[in-house]
């Protein structure tokens, strides 16, 4: 096992040369994904490291509208260094924000959308209210995937096709449990907080019932008593 410390993090969590969703969560060791409500209770230093590195290695990050809301995220905007190794690796300056809702219940003003560096993607479905629609698109791309629900796969291949094609989803968990029942998780890496907390958090995945799919270990690294752990699809 490897300290986080002491380890080169691009190599721990490569780019792929194959199209390729990645999902990073955080848990405690009784699995609940919050605390009060929020995932930040739960990190570190060394979750915030890898969190950081995973952004920056991606073409996109893939949250829903209710992580936004609730974890109150600000603008996709990286760290000068995180910005110099994506021009030196051929990358844009910044990767691409992807919101995910299906109700548009999402504030314009919302540092996410209102000082974003580029322009975000807001994925949405055909009966999604046009109102919400008219006052979304001042600040963001509204993209339109299924008639009644977010078709997610569809939504994949709108992303891969603007050559976005390593994705990075951070939550929450009703998004990652239709993307695992959409079969489209590639890859899970998960942080486990050395503690207990008990009371009505839920898990990282929410949703349907569905077959399981098959993970395989690709690497341990640890932080004190703060595991990392990141599965890969098996092939």
């Amino acid at each position: 096992m490897i300290d986080v410390q002491d380890a080169d993090l691009v190599a721990c969590y490569p780019r792929r040369p194959e199209p390729t969703l990645r999902v990073n969560f955080v848990a405690s060791i009784d699995g609940a994904v919050t605390v009060n409500g929020k995932s930040a209770g739960l990190g570190g230093p060394g979750d915030k490291m890898i969190f950081d590195t995973l952004r920056m290695l991606c073409d996109a990050l893939v949250v829903a509208a209710g992580t936004v809301r609730t974890e109150n995220y600000d603008a996709l905007r990286l760290t000068g260094p995180a910005r110099e190794w994506r021009r030196a690796h051929g990358l844009s300056e910044f990767p691409l924000m992807v919101v995910v809702s299906g109700s548009l219940d999402l504030d314009p003003e919302q540092l996410v959308f209102s000082d974003a560096p580029i322009r975000p993607l807001i994925v949405t479905h055909a009966g999604a209210p046009v109102d919400r629609r008219a006052a979304l698109a001042e600040v963001a791309e509204i993209v339109t995937v299924g008639e009644e629900s977010v078709d997610l796969a569809a939504a994949v291949r709108e992303l891969h096709a603007r050559g976005a094609t390593q994705l990075l989803c951070e939550g929450g968990p009703h998004l990652l449990g239709a993307m695992i029942a959409a079969d489209l998780v590639d890859e899970l890496c998960l942080t486990i907080s050395p503690r207990l907390v008990a009371g009505g958090a839920g898990r990282i995945a929410a949703g349907p019932d569905g077959p399981p799919r098959e993970m395989s270990l690709a690497g341990i690294l640890a932080d004190g008593d703060m595991l990392f752990l990141r599965y890969a699809r098996s092939r």
